[in-house]
This record gives structure tokens, C-alpha cells and sequence, in this order.
């Protein structure tokens, strides 16, 4: 027998899904230029430790960046802030995704070096609070989630961008469970979210020499959103012709970045939200896995930059947090620095990572007392800065 109440509810439901996702959307149509830092008396970079081994990590690459920016922070052309708060325990306590008082310090920032944060999965002990980074992507409206994977000796140079509000995460914790039996989880894909990202695709490629951008979907059988999606790529891509635009399939996309032979043709790949996921997870294990990957998280107004891996709450419980990698936070620091217009110093210190992790390597990380800590890697990562012409 249908339950037809059910059905309703889970009607109503869906309705009101509708009017918030058509808010955001007229919430876009409104939206001013991207941000002029050479505009600004100061810029204020916050850092946000997170949760497990975050603040260990983050620590070193504030350390680092505090470094590279000694003579801008003495001048008061930038300030660093430490944001605290952002811990599973509080979010727990306050049943928030990201709690009122600590968004509203990072929303005091201009930009953003944000620690991993933990996310409860069902049987976890916490209540069921929303990803904190999906929470900061759509409160900041990050749309950009922007993930380089270099890899010279194997012809790696990827750079994807990922769309970051829309998608399988939009309303990713408001699905409706209409019966004991039946689930539903929504996809959301609008007009200007996907211009946006798209375009932004096309733009970074068309300012660093890029000659190839690739679409990445489902569009055969998701074929409303992941349709749209493609059908506005390819009306983009004729406004660079410049620039060869194709398109893929996640699943063979996946398989191609294993194929030596084909995987070194690409260079810029778009994606929605889900699809960006997996893939640039996928890809950062080219460079070392994902504790070497940094990403940036791109808005008009914020951008914050994160390590992509997770809280690994085992190495502090085991007590090993001091001995966690902090490569991947530093990267996105150097993206940070790129960012906001120090393009010198994030050249710097992008080369002193590669000498620190794949040419000279004179300190190990292993995540154990067996290897180096954060701190020691962060100050030959220092001493190599200092020693670069």
C-alpha cells in the first residue's frame, strides 16, 4: 500500500529545497566583482586550526608563511588571526556545521588557512552536524575549489576546478527519507554556478599559457544537471577558441589519469562538485597522496585554502599528531600567497618544497617517531628558502 502522507511530506520537503536553492540563485544575479587586494590597507589572513591533527599542521604552515611575509606583517600590509573553534567537540555542543561566532570572525578575514575538520559518519558519536568545509564553502560562497597535481618527471601538470556549492553536495544532508524503504538525495545545478566555475576554468587557462580545457561528466545518463553542466561548457568554450575544449566521462576520466600515454595531454579539467571529489583525490596520489595536495576554495569576497585530507583523529589519540605531514597545508598556503598577489614568495616556496620532498629530501616524515616531526620539516623548509637565489 502507498503511504500517501508520506508522499506528501516528503512533497513539502522538496518544495522548500526548491525556494532555498532559488534564493541562492537570485542571491548570484547580485553579486559585485571579485576582490582587489592591492585595493586594501591590510589584508587579514585567519587561520583556523580545525580538528585532529589541524592545529599541528596548520601551526607549521603559519610558521612558514609568517616567514615569507615578515616584512609585510611589520609594515601592517598583512596580519595574521588565529581562529579557534572550529573542533568536532564545539560543533557538536552547538549543533552547528560551523558555529555563529566563529563565522562570523571568518567572515573578519580576507582570506582563509583552514586545518582539516572532522565530518560524523553514521555510528560515529556525534550528532549528525553538516561537513564543515561543504558549511564554509556555501556560507563564504567558495565556488572555486581549485586543486593543482604537478608531477614534472612523469609530464603531470593538472589543474581541476571543482565546483563547490552545487551539485550531490548542495543539499547533500537534506535528502528525504519519504519511507522505511525508500531515500532520496538530491543533485542541484544552476545557470550562474555553473557559468561561473566554468569560465573561471577558461580564465586561469587563457592567463597561464593553458592550451587545453576538459569537462568532466555523466551527461549520458545524468543527463538534466550533468546535461546542463556540459551544454553550458561547450557554449563557453567558443568565447576562446584559442583553447581546444572536449569533454569526458567520469568513469573513463578516471581510468585515462592511470594511462601514461594519455594522461599527460590534459591540463585543465572542470567539474561538478561530486566528480571533482573523487577525481582530484585520484590524482594527488601521482604526487605522493593527498598529504602532499594543497587546494584553494575561491569566492568573489573570501577564498580560504585547506589541506585536502582528513583530521586523522587516530595520530592524536596515539599521540602522533606532532609527527603528522604539514606538506599539504603548506602547499595551500603557497596558493594563498599566489592568491593574494605574492607570486614571488609562492614561487620561492613552492621550489623549496620540491627540494625538501623529492630532490634532496634530507628529512623523512612517517607519520611516527621514526621520522622527523612537523616542526623540523617546516624549519628545513625555512633554512632551504633562505638559501634559494
Amino acid at each position: 500500500m502507498i503511504a500517501t502522507d508520506k508522499i506528501e511530506a516528503a512533497k513539502e520537503r522538496f518544495g522548500q529545497l526548491l525556494e532555498e536553492q532559488l534564493r541562492r540563485v537570485e542571491e548570484m544575479k547580485a553579486q559585485g566583482d571579485f576582490i582587489d587586494y592591492n585595493s586594501l590597507d591590510q589584508i587579514i589572513i585567519g587561520v583556523c586550526g580545525g580538528d585532529g591533527i589541524g592545529p599541528a599542521i596548520t601551526a607549521q604552515a603559519q610558521r612558514v608563511l609568517e616567514y615569507l611575509l615578515k616584512d609585510e606583517v611589520k609594515s601592517g600590509k598583512v596580519a595574521f588571526r588565529v581562529i579557534d573553534g572550529l573542533t568536532i567537540e564545539r560543533r557538536a555542543e552547538e549543533n552547528a556545521a560551523i558555529p555563529p561566532a566563529v563565522l562570523e570572525e571568518l567572515k573578519q578575514c580576507h582570506v582563509i588557512l583552514k586545518g582539516p575538520t572532522t565530518t560524523p559518519r553514521k555510528g560515529d558519536p556525534w550528532p549528525n552536524v553538516e561537513s564543515a568545509n561543504v558549511a564554509m564553502r556555501k556560507e563564504l560562497d567558495l565556488f572555486a575549489n581549485v586543486r593543482p597535481v604537478r608531477v614534472p618527471d612523469q609530464g603531470i601538470d593538472w589543474t581541476f576546478y571543482r565546483e563547490n556549492t552545487e551539485g550531490a553536495y548542495a543539499v547533500g544532508s537534506k535528502g528525504v527519507n519519504v519511507t522505511e524503504d525508500l531515500g532520496v538525495d538530491f543533485t542541484v545545478v544552476t545557470t550562474q554556478g555553473t557559468e561561473r566555475i566554468i569560465r573561471a576554468a577558461f580564465e586561469f587557462a587563457k592567463a597561464n599559457g593553458k592550451t587545453r580545457v576538459t569537462a568532466v561528466t555523466k551527461a549520458n545518463i545524468i543527463k538534466t544537471t550533468d546535461g546542463k553542466f556540459l551544454d553550458i561548457f561547450r557554449e563557453i568554450a567558443k568565447d576562446y577558441p584559442d583553447i581546444t575544449a572536449d569533454d569526458w566521462y567520469i568513469d573513463i576520466m578516471t581510468a585515462k589519469l592511470v594511462d601514461e600515454k594519455r594522461r599527460k595531454d590534459f591540463q585543465v579539467m572542470v567539474l561538478p562538485n561530486l566528480y571533482g571529489d573523487i577525481l582530484t583525490d585520484e590524482a594527488a596520489e601521482f604526487q605522493g597522496g593527498v598529504g602532499t595536495a594543497g587546494s584553494a576554495n575561491i569566492g568573489k569576497r573570501y577564498a580560504m585554502f585547506e589541506a585536502i585530507h582528513g583530521s586523522a583523529p587516530r595520530m592524536v589519540q596515539e599521540g602522533r599528531d606532532k609527527y603528522a605531514d604539514p606538506s599539504s597545508i603548506i602547499r595551500a598556503g603557497a596558493m594563498l600567497l599566489n592568491h593574494i598577489g605574492y607570486s614571488d614568495k609562492a614561487d620561492k616556496l613552492y621550489r623549496a618544497l620540491d627540494i625538501c620532498t623529492v630532490t634532496e629530501k634530507k628529512l623523512v616524515l612517517t607519520g611516527r617517531d621514526t621520522g622527523a616531526t612537523g616542526e623540523e620539516f617546516a624549519d628545513y623548509l625555512m633554512e632551504t628558502i633562505e638559501n634559494l637565489k
